[in-house]
């Protein structure tokens, strides 16, 4: 795939951060929707860092992804699924047993009660099914727009934005918005995009976050959509320190799922270790 004129100018951005200038409206959903199409050129193998099967593993995944990595998640929920397949399973589960197992997630206790209580949840009001709309998701204990929305675009197949912490910083760095609120991040930045570009959107700026922009030290020298960053400059400028910034599949390094889609396989990514590997 040819290199963008955007990732082009990237490499030969200064170091120096200019001045941003305001602009209408017209020219930010101009510009979002351009750092979208160079971040989809990117990540072109973008996907939920959960590891999952069925809508009811990516719910109870995604609850437990609360306050710790995708890694860890990933890590742990093999053998909770391998005990507890079912929500009628994992409603009827002995919490102490399940406490030992989530043990590594961190807030175990909390973790357990909320996942034994959306699956008892899940038998009584819906059949043991996880239901596939929102309204009914964020009914379920433990369960926001966020997890709902997560579970909605990957399970599903129905648009929503995921505003997790790594989207809620990114957007704002961009200017796409100034909301600090998730709610009113959802509405701004989803007026921005058609809806079925929502889940796609959520994938790339979340992936972005993980790998080039992070919260204390953000790689500008080695982002392509540095030209298009009213905050550029907040991070490192240099192209090769940039470079050893860089996490994940972009550094080198392994990524969050165990077992990872082939095309992001194919794009050179590695599959992270089970818990306990060396």
């Amino acid at each position: 795939m040819a290199v963008s004129k955007v990732r082009k100018a990237a490499t030969a951005v200064t170091g120096v951060a200019k001045p941003w200038k305001p602009e209408s409206r017209t020219a930010l959903v101009r510009r979002a929707r351009r750092i979208n199409r160079e971040l989809a050129e990117v990540y072109p193998y973008a996907h939920p860092e959960l590891d999952f099967e069925n809508p009811f593993q990516l719910l109870v995944a995604t609850v437990l992804s609360a306050q710790t990595t995708d890694l860890r998640v990933n890590q742990t929920t093999p053998a909770l699924f391998a005990r507890y397949p079912a929500p009628e399973d994992l409603a009827a589960a002995d919490p102490e047993k399940v406490e030992e197992i989530l043990r590594p997630c961190g807030f175990f206790r909390a973790k357990t009660r909320a996942v034994i209580g959306l699956s008892r949840a899940l038998v009584e009001d819906f059949g043991g099914e996880v239901p596939g709309k929102l309204e009914d998701l964020v009914k379920l204990p433990g369960v926001g727009r966020k997890t709902a929305f997560v579970v909605l675009g990957n399970a599903f197949g129905r648009p929503g934005i995921t505003v997790d912490t790594h989207f809620q910083r990114l957007v704002r760095r961009w200017k796409w918005t100034e909301e600090t609120d998730p709610d009113k991040i959802e509405a701004a930045v989803g007026a921005l995009f058609p809806k079925s570009e929502w889940t796609d959107l959520s994938h790339h700026v979340i992936w972005h976050g993980r790998r080039i922009c992070h919260a204390r030290k953000p790689a500008c020298g080695a982002c392509p959509v540095a030209p298009l960053c009213p905050a550029y400059g907040e991070g490192e400028t240099d192209p090769e320190k940039a470079k050893k910034l860089l996490k994940y599949e972009k550094g080198g390094f392994p990524g969050q799922r165990l077992n990872p889609p082939q095309a992001y396989l194919d794009a050179g990514g590695r599959p992270a270790p089970p818990l306990g590997a060396a």
